[in-house]
């Protein structure tokens, strides 16, 4: 795996690129969960499933989870591993291409 970091530089970049988009989706889906019940303003559904679809699928599946929000939702339950699926064969392509 390090070997391909090294040759080639961009996957250095995505996995920094999805590493980041997947903090930025752990930090969102914990804040929707604390302000849930309080009467403020909510994460809308759209932005949550957006983070997801850009790259922060995983985490935000896994955050889902381990906090218990949303996991009742089928939007979500659905969704979210239909997009890890996508983005798994996206990513399989793009390496076929490498």
């Amino acid at each position: 795996m390090l070997e391909l970091i090294t040759k080639y530089p961009i996957i250095s970049a995505c996995v920094i690129y999805v590493l980041i988009v997947s903090l930025i989706s752990i930090i969102v889906t914990i804040y929707d969960k604390k302000i849930a019940g309080t009467g403020k303003r909510r994460i809308p559904e759209a932005t949550l499933l957006m983070w997801s679809a850009l790259g922060g699928s995983v985490a935000m599946l896994l955050t889902m989870f381990a906090i218990r929000h949303k996991t009742q939702h089928k939007k979500f339950m659905i969704g979210i591993p239909l997009i890890i699926v996508l983005q798994a064969v996206a990513i399989y392509f793009l390496c076929t291409l490498i």
